[in-house]
């Protein structure tokens, strides 16, 4: 039985960019830190030679916690297919906000790539038991899609 999403995980190239980013710009709060390396780890990722640095935020909401992954080897490659939002796979994960045109105004301020202004969805498309929902698009500093929605 599943019980709740426990974390996600995003791997990142500059770990000081990231973790500035998430929390100064986006209000995240680091929770945990961790070295990971040796045979334990490598067997779970089926890479050899892992050594990663790992940090845990989490939204001033809660759960579920982010991870951000820096492998300092073995190295990994940026793949600029990921960015686009038809690229099969995980593609983007959504925060949920109060105040989404300051947000996105926040971003833009903080040199953010933002897909757009933010947009309602039309009635009819999908109904919310919370509202009408608003949302935009935006790349963190690695180019991971992550969408700002809100609810009225």
């Amino acid at each position: 039985m599943i019980r709740a999403i426990d974390h996600l995980n995003i791997v990142v190239a500059d770990m000081e960019r990231s973790l500035r980013f998430y929390t100064e710009v986006l209000g995240f709060t680091k929770t945990k830190e961790a070295h990971l390396e040796g045979e334990w780890i490598e067997h779970i990722v089926g890479l050899r030679g892992v050594k990663a640095h790992a940090v845990f935020i989490v939204s001033p909401g809660g759960e579920p916690r982010i991870e951000l992954l820096r492998y300092e080897a073995p190295a990994g490659t940026a793949l600029t297919e990921n960015s686009r939002a038809n690229t099969l796979g995980l593609r983007h994960f959504a925060l949920r906000v109060d105040g989404i045109a300051a947000m996105t105004e926040k971003l833009r301020s903080a040199g953010i790539t933002v897909w757009g202004e933010p947009t309602r969805v039309p009635n009819g498309v999908v109904q919310f038991d919370t509202g009408n929902k608003t949302l935009v698009y935006f790349l963190d500093p690695d180019g991971v899609i992550v969408e700002l929605a809100e609810y009225r």
